[in-house]
């Protein structure tokens, strides 16, 4: 998979960035490529190996047309939230967000915002949901080219509390 100047990426873990430059450089006689990677949402600067990219889960946006997949992820009120202990939970959730992949992202957003409507989060599932929620947002905006305000209203009616029967 190969980037350039310009494209829009996503780097597991920390989302969507824009190639800023692609450059050589000499490093112990060998010459290496790199993507200077800027970050949307915090404005860091990463340098990735372009031959190490694919490797570690640099990637394209999804497509438009697999944005509907996410949300199909989001709406499942079937699939019962892990119920591990705390710390175990934490783990594979933290794994499930930097791998990057949306889906696995969506996952973990829709548990904790199913357990959000339970209960309140603790500080650290707080930190997870809005790192999770941000993800999505960041990189679904791009993938339907859309502000990020749409998306957060889109993912707000997604995870409305169900009108009760009784009104």
């Amino acid at each position: 998979m190969e980037f350039e100047i310009g494209d829009k990426a996503v780097y597991p873990a920390h989302g969507v960035g824009l190639i800023q430059d692609i450059e050589t450089m000499e490093f112990e006689g060998e010459e290496l490529t790199f993507y200077l990677l800027k970050i949307l949402d915090n404005a860091m600067s990463i340098k990735v190996p372009v031959q190490n990219a694919e490797a570690i889960g640099m990637r394209s946006i999804i497509p438009a047309a697999e944005v509907e997949g996410v949300y199909e992820i989001l709406r499942d009120r079937e699939t019962p939230p892990d119920n591990q202990t705390w710390n175990r939970r934490y783990r594979e959730y933290m794994n499930k967000i930097k791998t990057g992949d949306p889906i696995e992202v969506a996952k973990v957003l829709r548990d904790l915002a199913i357990m959000k409507m339970e209960k309140n989060l603790s500080f650290g599932e707080k930190k997870m949901y809005d790192q999770a929620r941000g993800l999505l947002v960041q990189e679904i905006s791009c993938a339907k080219d859309v502000e990020e305000s749409v998306i957060d209203k889109e993912l707000d009616d997604l995870f409305k509390p169900e009108p009760s029967k009784a009104d």
